[in-house]
């Protein structure tokens, strides 16, 4: 039995545009300049009190940055409901998710910095509830690149981390991965370059979702 583990923003969901938007009107609450979206992309994946701080240019997590955190999550919902912010699939993830989750020897979970709440909206919008068979969120474990969201997965399904893979496009997930001894896929469609994921320890590049597919064969051999 082998265990596929997904992230969630910038692997599944395009939810880049969303996360910026109401990061940027958070900063605007709190007279602050509006963040670059490179610089907004460039923290998705990290628990949102951490990526706040990064923001603010800080190296750990202060009042001010617990206020944003609070306030990033009081308006994240509005935002959503917006016209042009629903996080979307990526082209090619229904169908990927939808061959993998057919095959008895995996199992599919998701570890993913956002909040329970946050995983459980977009499994419920696209109909992964019946896939993730675990998940760990940022409500769960410490921050990305920790590697407890991986361990805490692989203890709960019985199943080795040299038989499981993290699928993700962040830098975080690729050290998350190599931390906890598991296998490391970097998509190419998400929000880190490619050479930053490769040099994050990245054992392939999936340019497609149908090229996870396709390692998955080989890494199931």
């Amino acid at each position: 039995m082998k265990l596929a583990l997904f992230d969630c923003d910038g692997t599944l969901v395009d939810s880049g545009g969303l996360i910026h938007e109401v990061m940027a009107r958070t900063f605007e609450a709190f007279a602050l300049d509006r963040p670059e979206l490179s610089a907004t992309k460039g923290i998705i994946g990290l628990t949102l009190d951490i990526a706040i701080a990064r923001l603010l240019g800080r190296d750990h997590v202060d009042d001010q940055a617990l206020a944003m955190t609070a306030h990033y999550k009081a308006i994240f919902a509005g935002v959503r409901a917006e016209a042009g912010f629903q996080e979307l699939l990526f082209p090619g993830i229904a169908a990927m998710m939808q061959t993998l989750s057919g095959r008895d020897e995996l199992l599919i979970g998701a570890v993913t910095g956002k909040s329970r709440r946050g995983l459980t909206h977009i499994a419920e919008t696209h109909g992964f509830n019946r896939m993730f068979f675990v998940s760990r969120t940022a409500d769960d474990c410490p921050s990305k690149p920790h590697p407890a969201m991986v361990t805490e997965c692989c203890s709960e399904t019985g199943i080795d981390p040299r038989d499981t893979v993290v699928i993700g496009d962040a830098i975080y997930d690729m050290q998350m991965a190599k931390a906890a001894g598991a296998a490391a896929i970097g998509v190419a469609w998400g929000y880190a370059g490619v050479p930053d994921l490769v040099e994050a320890g990245a054992d392939y590049i999936a340019r497609t979702p149908a090229d996870i597919i396709e390692w998955m064969e080989h890494y199931h051999a």
